[in-house]
């Protein structure tokens, strides 16, 4: 059967209540072949997001119509290696089979987009083995930094990885790592490893039939758009981490594929004090650029 996620927009509820909701959900689906198999709540937004095995989005709904009456505002089909991939699971966490804990964990994910820099070039000019060591290296650098900061890789792009994090501040301290890993590598290298870095931070269903798609959409695009070595974020993702490291504003930039401009900002990764708070700037280089 299909795997579905839906999308519930409350307010004034709590933990507690979404479990309850939850367990109503579980004790109707057997009439209807349904299986609700987990859910995210986040608390700050009182959004909540239920992950389904059902014959169709129709059924799904009328369980949660009869088992308590909070009906989705929407309801995609999504595959279930890209949820775990994003989300981290697809059942109720142990604590929750074991302890009946309910569950307080948000489905807002940061997205993260490596890109290596003139990787094509480079094959051209190395040749395909030699040019694929540079691949490795970047990975490596990617890969290590990931299991540092409770980061998961969603997909190989080719040049570049797709990662998400549960946490925003995990994403940025992630990218500043990698970018601080591949310069330290340049400085004894003679063939150096350039990437360009973009995060944003979204929720899984919104505007989309894809999961996390404008989230995704988004995150590749900044990272296409940065400079050399940059690591650039969004307004979303400054609001989660802000005073925690050194931004240079970048203005107002018109994104390919979206429609108005959107705040962008450079992330000081070089005077960045490796994971501790700093509200210097960085001096004597470049930060970013423009596309006029």
């Amino acid at each position: 059967m299909p795997i579905y996620l839906d999308r519930h927009s409350l307010s004034n509820v709590t933990a507690a209540d979404v479990a309850a909701a939850h367990a109503q959900d579980v004790a109707t689906q057997g009439k209807y072949g349904v299986e609700y198999l987990t859910y995210w709540f986040d608390k700050r937004t009182c959004n909540v997001f239920c992950l389904v095995d059902a014959p169709d989005p129709e059924t799904a709904i009328r369980v949660h119509k009869e088992a308590h009456g909070l009906t989705p505002g929407e309801i995609i089909e999504v595959d279930v290696a890209v949820v775990e991939a994003f989300l981290g699971r697809i059942t109720d966490p142990a604590s929750t089979i074991l302890n009946k804990q309910p569950i307080d964990e948000s489905a807002l994910r940061a997205v993260m987009f490596t890109d290596m820099v003139n990787s094509t070039e480079m094959t051209e000019r190395l040749g395909d083995a030699r040019a694929m060591e540079f691949v490795r290296a970047h990975d490596s650098f990617v890969r290590r930094a990931l299991a540092n900061c409770s980061g998961r890789e969603v997909k190989h792009t080719g040049d570049g990885i797709m990662a998400a994090f549960a946490a925003p501040l995990e994403a940025v301290h992630c990218a500043c790592n990698i970018q601080r890993t591949a310069a330290a590598f340049n400085r004894s290298s003679a063939e150096p490893v350039h990437m360009r870095i973009g995060v944003h931070v979204g929720e899984p269903v919104r505007d989309s039939n894809d999961l996390f798609g404008a989230t995704v959409q988004m995150a590749a695009r900044i990272c296409q758009d940065a400079s050399v070595d940059a690591v650039v974020i969004t307004e979303d993702v400054r609001e989660h981490v802000g005073a925690h490291f050194p931004l240079t504003p970048l203005g107002l930039r018109l994104l390919k594929g979206f429609r108005d401009p959107h705040p962008l900002y450079s992330v000081e990764w070089r005077s960045h004090d490796h994971g501790h708070d700093h509200h210097g700037h960085a001096h004597g280089h470049t930060h970013g650029h423009t596309h006029d």
